[in-house]
């Protein structure tokens, strides 16, 4: 997690920082040192479009459900924010408690459409997460993806560690608990 105080100086160099600070209605936020698993929901588009998207809702509710398990949420950064993180060679982090996306246990995407691939990129290069699935150690989250883009999932298939292919509301929380 990062101090309070790094984090407001660089959202003061923002356009819009409300996509960064979370704190909207039914946000839920746990204790990262209460849980067995951490997982980040990443969507690879700005904050304004992910929000709008009800299958990665529908899997924070279901997931954050669990006791054992923190969910918590991650857009792709607008090109204002991705400079700052770099110049203040600060990580890409989860909106509700602030923990680098590289510190989850996994990293969950919800790939609408192939036209988000790029961003895909932009999240592992602010995240600090090698970009090939073949370049990441057991130190990395598993970075899976699941949506309608990846019933072909060959295209960015060597980005990712697995794909789910389906609903994944149940088949999420099986993989979680393995």
């Amino acid at each position: 997690m990062y101090n309070a105080d790094e984090w407001d100086e660089m959202l003061r160099h923002v356009q819009k920082p409300g996509r960064y600070i979370g704190g909207e209605w039914n946000e839920i936020k746990k204790d990262p040192g209460s849980v067995k698993t951490k997982v980040a929901l990443a969507f690879p588009d700005l904050y304004e479009v992910g929000m709008s998207y009800l299958g990665q809702k529908i899997l924070y509710h279901i997931l954050n459900a669990d006791d054992s398990i923190l969910a918590e949420r991650v857009f792709t950064p607008w090109v204002d924010c991705e400079k700052e993180l770099k110049k203040r060679k600060l990580t890409l982090s989860s909106l509700e408690s602030k923990i680098p996306i590289c510190a989850f246990d996994i990293i969950g995407f919800s790939l609408l459409y192939e036209l988000n691939y790029s961003n895909i990129l932009t999240i592992f290069d602010t995240g600090k997460i090698p970009f090939l699935s073949s370049d990441r150690s057991l130190k990395y989250p598993l970075v899976i993806a699941g949506g309608p883009a990846v019933f072909n999932p060959e295209p960015v298939a060597d980005l990712f560690d697995a794909f789910l292919i389906g609903d994944g509301e149940e088949a999420f929380l099986e993989i979680i608990k393995i």
